[in-house]
């Protein structure tokens, strides 16, 4: 079941035996990519660092909990991207762009953090919705967007246009590189995507 508003969410639960820790969203997406595709089960991830990591609040540790010691656990929602043809999961984001700068910019955003910007200010990561963001700014525009992206002012914006969904598809004329949790993973025509909902158990 998705959150929802003025909802508790998550638990204290002792981390299990076999648990998989991950320091970064990329390393985590890979490892559930592979599951997947082998068709078995998901691996039980515990994060210690990366931008899904922050959207939930962790702090900074030198090592993640011991197996049966008490945790935050979180039921999370997962992205599916169909990249011409081809099927893969992130985690936090995906991003579609040739450069920050120039061109068209699309975000679909399962976290609110990428880096150090508060990119999608709404984003949860157990609502049941992808936040999206697309944008195609002037330069000038888009230098005080980039000034504004650490404490998430920059939208609303008349030229970027955000939406909350289970599932979107965009067509490119050009050949468009897509980034999944911050890895340039394929360049393509076609981008279906969708969100797994409560498909993932996370521990921080």
């Amino acid at each position: 079941m998705s959150v929802e508003r003025n909802q508790d969410w998550g638990e204290v639960a002792e981390v299990p035996d076999g648990i998989e820790w991950f320091s970064s969203d990329r390393a985590a997406s890979v490892a559930i990519s592979t599951a997947r595709r082998a068709n078995k089960p998901l691996p039980q991830v515990g994060l210690t660092g990366g931008d899904l990591y922050q959207t939930l609040g962790g702090g900074f540790r030198s090592t993640p909990p011991a197996q049966g010691t008490p945790a935050t656990k979180l039921s999370i929602d997962l992205g599916a991207a169909l990249l011409d043809g081809k099927l893969h999961w992130f985690l936090a984001h995906l991003v579609a762009r040739r450069s920050w700068l120039r061109g068209p910019v699309v975000v679909a955003a399962n976290a609110a953090h990428l880096g150090s910007w508060n990119i999608a200010p709404k984003a949860h990561p157990g609502d049941g919705r992808l936040d999206t963001l697309e944008a195609s700014l002037a330069f000038s525009d888009r230098l005080k967007a980039r000034s504004r992206l650490p404490l998430g002012t920059h939208v609303p914006h008349p030229d970027i246009t955000m939406r909350r969904s289970k599932a979107s598809q965009w067509e490119f004329k050009r050949g468009m590189p897509i980034y999944l949790d911050g890895t340039r993973t394929a360049v393509v025509h076609s981008l279906s995507i969708r969100l797994e909902i409560d498909a993932l158990d996370v521990w921080i």
